[in-house]
């Protein structure tokens, strides 16, 4: 009998002071293994996160980048109507006048380094299928150029050409 109470005693001190002790052990380790596997989990999502916002600023950066380099150093009235004279002589349009109406600053934060310029750029005789042609590709080269009001005349003496006029907004760099 006192074998039994021994033995009683020797099971009540093996669960109590050795193997308690051993279980709480083992359950806040697993609760902590837990809680970093949570944190590893939430890093690599971050970590991806963050390596998807690096991928967009770079292709942003040299988006912005190439968008400067479409605005030549100096002032735009010095260097936009030659160009426009240049594009349009290329599609076999002669005779082009471009001239300012006028530029705003954008009251944008991020934009404060750029300027809208509004232009009136003015074709007294071109062939509707070049025009449509020119105009086509005028928007589709030139991302930061919009053309706004299009206004086109028949010309008298010759009913095959027209007068056009036509608005045209650009976005530049102030540099």
């Amino acid at each position: 009998m006192l074998g039994g109470f021994g033995l009683i005693g020797l099971l009540y001190v093996y669960f109590t002071f050795f193997l308690g002790p051993l279980n709480k052990s083992r359950n806040s380790i697993q609760t902590k293994i837990n809680d970093l596997q949570e944190k590893v989990a939430t890093s690599k999502a971050e970590i991806s996160k963050a390596t998807k916002l690096e991928e967009t600023a770079h292709a942003a950066t040299v988006r912005y980048d190439a968008l400067r380099a479409l605005s030549p150093d100096g002032a735009p009235i010095a260097w936009f109507p030659p160009r426009m004279k240049t594009f349009f002589a290329g599609q076999q349009i002669d005779k082009v006048t471009t001239r300012l109406e006028s530029s705003t600053a954008f009251k944008e934060k991020e934009l404060a380094a750029w300027n809208r310029y509004l232009w009136i750029i003015d074709l007294p005789q071109a062939d509707f299928e070049s025009l449509g042609k020119a105009m086509a590709l005028l928007e589709n080269s030139n991302p930061l150029l919009s053309i706004r009001k299009l206004r086109i005349h028949a010309a008298t003496d010759d009913p095959e050409m027209q007068q056009i006029a036509f608005n045209a907004a650009t976005i530049i760099d102030k540099k």
